[in-house]
């Protein structure tokens, strides 16, 4: 029987997003002049006001209030009606010494014998339906948002945009797994006042999302998914009619609370623990993105179609405490799951110290997570450029979304004999 599945994502003016930028920046900033940094710090966002909150240790000292300020900027948040703006918006630090009980788990005199920093369950997931390995519903959905977003910026077909924006889509699938048709689409996004009244407003966005940013989005996708956008597809947009007043002055917005949008859109699994302003000795982030990388490299290799791998850790231990295999009965060698994860507990050292190594996790490379989806994105490399009033200038040649890099399939193939 036919079944339907949904995933949202959120732009990078969402309240949440931008709380997760900013302490992706800041995280960024300590990793760019002291790769050592232990860093865990929040973000709360609200009208006229920004705290930051959180852990560090450091050699470096920061401007975080001017770092929050030029990554509010970036987004696009600079105008007084918004109510948020980069350059009026209060800043507040609390941001504190890591505790030394934790840090005692951590360090230890070899870096390789690195403990865990914190206990937990990370999931990784990756699946055939697209060219990037991730779940069709959320990479339809984060395209209309980012397509959405270079529309905003473009300023010329759609001009009267603001940054907040939400997007849903569903799809109808087969007893195969196969997706059928996108049944539903959904659009909310943030605008200017109108000088006309409400219902021609709504109209004017309804018409401008369906004709101009839609078949954006298609072109973007093979065709055999181009074939999913039919003629029947129920569109939401707007629906609760005006939305002019968004971001932090309509929602409070807080570091952590999008890690769905973050992963996979609801399918595989979450272990609950959020990625954004966590250096990678926190293996919520790291091991999450070492699952991640194993999942698709998996995947690629022909292991299976579907794959989701778990991995657990307890605080302060380096080894991890368990390393499984799902692959939903759809597995193309003839072993077990469990006898899957032997082979990959073989293949890939789990150690807090051995994964940042192999995906050069020590580098400032997060703000770019931050918005978007952790996972499915191409890997590149590229300079960036830190400035601080205590540090100087400094340029940094990074790999960004080491993760998603297919560098394994030929060890799977060899060791599954494919």
């Amino acid at each position: 029987m036919a079944y339907l599945f949904t995933s949202e994502s959120v732009s990078e003016g969402h309240p949440d997003k931008v709380a997760d930028q900013i302490s992706d920046a800041l995280l960024d900033h300590f990793l760019a002049f002291d790769q050592d940094s232990k860093v865990a710090c929040e973000t709360l966002v609200t009208t006229g006001q920004v705290v930051l909150a959180g852990e560090v240790r450091s050699k470096t000292y920061l401007d975080l209030q001017n770092i929050a300020r030029e990554v509010i900027n970036r987004i696009g948040y600079t105008k007084g009606e918004y109510q948020f703006s980069g350059d009026s918006c209060g800043v507040i630090s609390l941001i504190h010494e890591q505790s030394q009980d934790i840090n005692q788990g951590v360090d230890r005199a070899s870096k390789e014998e690195q403990g865990a920093g914190d206990q937990g369950m990370m999931f990784g997931y990756a699946t055939k339906e697209t060219e990037n390995y991730m779940p069709l519903a959320l990479d339809i959905s984060h395209r209309i948002l980012q397509t959405l977003s270079e529309l905003r910026r473009e300023g010329k077909e759609i001009s009267y945009l603001r940054p907040d924006a939400k997007a849903q889509v569903t799809i109808e699938y087969d007893d195969n797994d196969i997706p059928q048709r996108i049944v539903t689409i959904v659009v909310s996004t943030q605008h200017d006042q109108f000088d006309k009244d409400d219902e021609a407003m709504l109209s004017k966005i309804q018409k401008d999302i369906k004709e101009i940013l839609i078949p954006r989005v298609k072109v973007q996708l093979p065709e055999e998914l181009q074939r999913l956008f039919t003629d029947d597809i129920q569109y939401h947009i707007n629906p609760t009619g005006k939305f002019v007043i968004g971001g932090p002055h309509g929602d409070t917005g807080l570091t952590g609370r999008k890690i769905i949008i973050d992963t996979y859109g609801g399918k595989g699994a979450h272990g609950g623990g959020a990625f954004s302003g966590k250096d990678p000795s926190k293996v919520d982030r790291s091991a999450a993105y070492a699952a991640r990388h194993i999942a698709k490299n998996l995947v690629a290799a022909g292991v299976a179609d579907e794959i989701l791998v778990q991995v657990s850790y307890a605080i302060g231990v380096v080894e991890p405490t368990s390393i499984s295999v799902d692959t939903y009965g759809k597995s193309k060698v003839d072993m077990t799951d469990g006898e899957i994860a032997g082979i990959v507990q073989k293949l890939f050292d789990m150690r807090p110290a051995a994964i940042e190594e192999r995906l050069k996790l020590r580098n400032p490379i997060y703000l770019e997570t931050a918005a978007y989806g952790h996972m499915g994105k191409t890997p590149q490399t590229v300079t960036k450029v830190f400035e601080s009033p205590y540090n100087g200038r400094i340029e940094k040649q990074v790999e960004l979304f080491t993760w998603e890099k297919l560098d394994y399939v030929d060890k799977i193939k060899e060791a599954f004999s494919l």
